[in-house]
């Protein structure tokens, strides 16, 4: 069982690689398909096909079959290992992946409401949300190299701490960008 149990966990690693690449690129083109309406309109009308039309192919072609898969491991994982179900990291990180996997649909709404031009959000909204993803993958990566969820007082207060150096620099890369416009 233990040799299964490691061939799942290359698979379900390796599409976490993908799942969370497909979703740090796919924001990053929701920030670059709002800005296009910044450009003339020509350009403009040009960008949004083109940024729709790679966003459709990177969820469908990666990351849409990176997060079944990924899911799909991690399930023969447990299914192979039932114990880790009781251990409080896993039921910890259960809950991330959780929220990750809320994310990720989030993310497909954005996606499809850009397609058909409705644009709720601003690039800078967007740039904040983007880091949503990197802070999940941190509380979890943590969790499981960590095994620990016992001490959430430094646990949380290390997340927010690590929350808000992101949103800072997210705001400080912003006004960079604003002044090298002027």
């Amino acid at each position: 069982m233990e040799e299964y149990y490691r061939y799942f966990l290359a698979v379900h690693i390796i599409f976490v690689v993908s799942w969370m690449a497909g979703l740090f690129y796919g924001v990053r083109l929701f920030i670059y398909h709002t800005e296009a309406n910044d450009k003339p309109e020509v350009e403009k009308n040009i960008l949004q096909r083109e940024f729709a039309k790679i966003e459709g192919r990177l969820w469908n072609i990666i990351t849409i079959p990176a997060m079944i898969l990924t899911i799909a491991a991690g399930g023969m994982m447990l299914y192979l290992n039932p114990a880790y179900l009781k251990v409080d990291w896993m039921q910890v990180k259960l809950g991330f992946v959780g929220l990750l996997i809320i994310y990720h649909f989030i993310c497909q709404k954005i996606m499809k409401q850009l397609r058909r031009g409705i644009f709720k959000f601003s690039s800078n909204q967007l740039r904040l949300w983007n880091e949503v993803a990197t802070i999940l993958l941190v509380a979890i990566v943590f969790t499981v190299i960590l095994k620990s969820a016992v001490n959430w007082v430094y646990g949380l207060i290390g997340l927010v701490a690590f929350s808000v150096v992101i949103m800072t620099a997210v705001k400080i890369y912003k006004r960079y960008r604003e002044k090298s416009h002027d």
